[in-house]
């Protein structure tokens, strides 16, 4: 293993614009928007730059366009020290891109995005060697085929498999079989069951130890090991909710990764995702080591 763990994540980078509403429009009308903000996203990506800041290192496999929004992704990542090598260049095509408006005075937000064109991300595209040799594998299921491949991989070697579970698409309940944590949104759980209670029996009757659904503003519901685990969040002004799913998954991450328990994972991903929401974008607001160290995150090292 490395001296510093190193999380191989899979999955989505995105550019996103940003942009506060008053209130959600009606078809054929006009709607002014302020506050314009362009940050880079994408719930692996996103994460990453949370762990990193937190002093776990981070690898990047996805894909990007030769585009300009796919230089302003990969320089968005190296900046925040990411290795982005296993981002895979596609010629002649585009990139992700988002654009995102918020609502402040309801703390919702829409996203309208467009997945990066071209070949999706492939399993021999992969640096195995450096999965293999990895902390935890951290995915958002957006490319099926390659992610349920790692995630085998990583199981097999013991390698800790985290997953976000924020859409329900093909594969993803099959990719639940081999993850030691799946959490999902609440869109995802209402396609799943009926309620989020049922949602976690349900992916804890597919192995895994760890699952739950994240609520917004209601905070979350977790069962782990059979034992449910339930929580409101953090107190907030929240401005953006763009990247709170993101940062409370890295929270579960980091904590996998640190050995901490159940209780405190999701607790620090709980507070990261408030802090996330008092700012633009889903990653201004992501706390920092001494943030996590002044909150009682006695093992954080600096």
């Amino acid at each position: 293993m490395n001296e510093i763990p190193i999380v191989f994540g899979i999955g989505q980078c995105s550019l996103d614009y940003i942009g506060l509403i008053p209130a959600y429009p009606p078809p054929d009308v006009k709607c002014e928007f302020t506050n314009l903000v362009v940050q880079c996203g994408g719930p692996v990506a996103t994460a990453l730059v949370a762990l990193k800041r937190w002093g776990l290192d981070g690898y990047m496999a996805g894909v990007v366009g030769n585009d300009d929004f796919g230089a302003q992704i990969t320089a968005s990542l190296s900046g925040e020290g990411i290795n982005t090598s296993g981002l895979q260049i596609r010629e002649n095509e585009q990139s992700q891109f988002a654009f995102i408006v918020s609502e402040p005075s309801t703390a919702r937000r829409t996203i309208f995005w467009q997945r990066p064109t071209g070949l999706p991300l492939q399993p021999e595209e992969l640096d195995i060697n450096l999965l293999l040799n990895s902390s935890a594998l951290h995915t958002d299921g957006l490319f099926p085929e390659t992610s349920l491949f790692a995630c085998r991989k990583a199981k097999e070697a013991g390698i800790p498999v985290i997953v976000d579970a924020g859409t329900l698409r093909d594969g993803m309940l099959e990719m639940a079989g081999f993850s030691d944590c799946f959490v999902t949104s609440e869109s995802f759980s209402n396609t799943l069951a009926r309620t989020p209670e049922e949602s976690c029996r349900m992916l804890a009757g597919l192995g895994v130890r760890f699952t739950g659904v994240t609520l917004g503003a209601k905070g979350y519901i977790a069962l782990v090991d059979g034992r449910f685990i339930r929580k409101e969040a953090y107190p907030a002004k929240a401005i953006d909710t763009t990247g709170c799913g993101d940062a409370f998954h890295a929270g579960l991450t980091y904590g996998i990764v640190r050995g901490w328990n159940a209780e405190k994972s999701l607790d620090l991903g709980a507070w990261a995702a408030a802090r996330v929401s008092t700012q633009m974008g889903g990653r201004r607001g992501i706390p920092n080591g001494h943030d996590l160290r002044d909150k009682g995150f006695t093992d954080f090292r600096l």
